[in-house]
């Protein structure tokens, strides 16, 4: 088996990708690319050959000869390869499109509009301070959150969706990253807090987080 995640340490979206490998207990390689020095290692000749978008993560399987990237794309493909130890996008067509909806409401609304290159956007174009950029984060994951926050009171348990975990909680634990990260209020939002504290407490999490990667700053 030859997996390899290229990814940087506190993008939301190689975060993600990690929970889901590390939840299916797979060995992988990880690379690094690190989207702020020097302009951005995403930009280099090498790695505009993986992804063109210039985005992380891009996922890599040397045996199927797949390149793939959009975090989402990629955990689905490592659920359906590998089914074992547990599915994360169940096989009931309805709870499987309601994990999906909650999933892409983070991956779809909530995070794309305050990752790097949007911040590096408003910094340059309308001179935003780092405070501006904070208080802009945190306006748009609070919006979010409130929605999420009542999606849960009538599916959570331990996760998101009752005591399975799934791509929900595998959505959820970056983005409550980025909320304390960008001095989000949790105590508003009881229940995602539980499942994050709960999810936070598993190997295949705690492995994951930005902090414990080979390129943590």
């Amino acid at each position: 088996m030859s997996l390899y995640l290229h990814g940087y340490w506190r993008s939301s979206a190689s975060y993600r990708a990690r929970i889901a490998l590390n939840i299916k207990q797979l060995d992988y390689t990880y690379v690094p690319v690190n989207l702020a020095k020097n302009g951005g290692a995403q930009f280099s000749d090498e790695y505009s050959a993986l992804n063109p978008a210039h985005l992380v993560p891009t996922f890599v399987d040397d045996d199927e000869d797949i390149f793939l990237n959009q975090s989402m794309a990629i955990i689905e493909y490592i659920d359906e390869r590998y089914e074992e130890p547990i599915k994360l996008v169940p096989i009931h067509r309805l709870d499987r499109a309601r994990v999906r909806a909650f999933a892409q409401d983070i991956a779809c609304d909530v995070q794309p509009v305050t990752n790097l290159r949007i911040l590096r956007h408003l910094n340059t174009t309308f001179q935003s301070s780092d405070e501006d950029n904070a208080n802009w984060c945190r306006h748009w994951i609070e919006t979010g959150f409130k929605g999420i926050e009542k999606r849960l009171t009538n599916t959570v348990a331990d996760y998101c969706f009752g005591f399975d975990l799934s791509m929900a909680d595998v959505c959820l634990i970056p983005q409550v990253y980025n909320a304390e990260r960008f001095g989000v209020e949790m105590s508003q939002f009881p229940l995602i807090q539980r499942v994050a504290d709960n999810c936070n407490q598993l190997q295949a999490f705690i492995d994951a987080k930005p902090e414990n990667q080979v390129d943590a700053i």
